[in-house]
């Protein structure tokens, strides 16, 4: 079995800015719509197995040790009046969901992917965001990450051929660079070229000699400590509760409150093609 994992915050904010370039207009459950197509959409080409994690609050346990780390001040009242209806929409169609308080979507993304790939049922995981910090969640071919913007998959060789370091170095690489998007500004005058030629000769931060980093290897090692996810999030004991297995009785009546009808339709088709089968059997 192949197990799909979703950002699904990412993907409201990416439906939500589509739709206004397209139509100048925010329609009040329409990033909800589109986030669900996109998980139709998956089911329809032959996914079994789904799980999405979404950040229920922005905050995590990172702004207690950075206090400049994101929070959800800025988003569009609009935009955040939909995390909550995303979400029971979601369960309404009988995927897999976890919204996340005191860690991060993206720590439930790692801690989904940990788990899976020690399943020896699991073919491969894939992890649908761009988020440079699910690159360090990457192993061989086994688990890689899906740029649906892109559409290319990046197993650890795409990895290191975009951020020029391994897979599990990304923590000591974010760490030196910084990241804008999270709120920590890196090491001065470590550039993306510099930060991957330090690592590829000592590895770790914590194996860096200290004159390297000298007064900043404090501010490294925490900025590390940010940008490494989680990997203990108790989210599933058993694979085959990533199995979809059809909609909830109250689906329909989310499908009219998001405004789209049409979601019911392809789900209700979904649903009578997995009776069939079950049927053959």
């Amino acid at each position: 079995m192949i197990v799909h994992l979703i950002d699904g915050t990412y993907e409201l904010f990416r439906h939500f800015y589509g739709i206004r370039r397209a139509r100048k207009t925010d329609p009040p459950f329409g990033a909800v719509a589109g986030v669900l197509h996109t998980v139709v959409q998956m089911l329809e080409g032959g996914a079994t197995h789904i799980g999405v994690a979404t950040d229920h609050v922005i905050e995590s346990f990172r702004n207690d040790l950075w206090p400049e780390y994101k929070t959800g001040e800025g988003i569009e009242p609009v935009l955040h009046a939909q995390f909550l209806p995303l979400e029971e929409a979601l369960a309404a169609m009988g995927v897999a969901v976890w919204p996340m308080i005191e860690l991060e979507a993206d720590d439930a993304l790692a801690s989904a992917a940990h788990i899976a790939a020690h399943d020896e049922r699991v073919q491969k995981v894939c992890i649908w965001t761009p988020d440079k910090d699910l690159a360090q969640c990457v192993v061989g071919e086994r688990v890689v990450q899906v740029d649906r913007r892109s559409g290319l998959i990046r197993d650890a060789n795409g990895v290191r051929a975009k951020y020029g370091v391994a897979p599990p170095c990304i923590p000591d690489y974010l760490a030196l660079v910084g990241d804008a998007a999270d709120g920590y500004p890196g090491i001065a005058g470590c550039g993306p070229k510099t930060a991957a030629r330090l690592i590829n000769r000592y590895g770790r931060l914590e194996d860096f000699p200290f004159e390297i980093l000298n007064d900043n290897v404090a501010s490294a090692l925490l900025f590390k400590k940010l940008a490494t996810l989680r990997i203990d999030a108790p989210l599933f004991s058993d694979v085959e509760q990533l199995r979809w297995r059809g909609a909830t009785a109250s689906f329909a009546s989310v499908a009219e409150k998001v405004g789209d009808a049409r979601l019911a339709t392809r789900v209700l088709d979904l649903e009578n093609q997995l009776s069939e089968k079950s049927s053959a059997k």
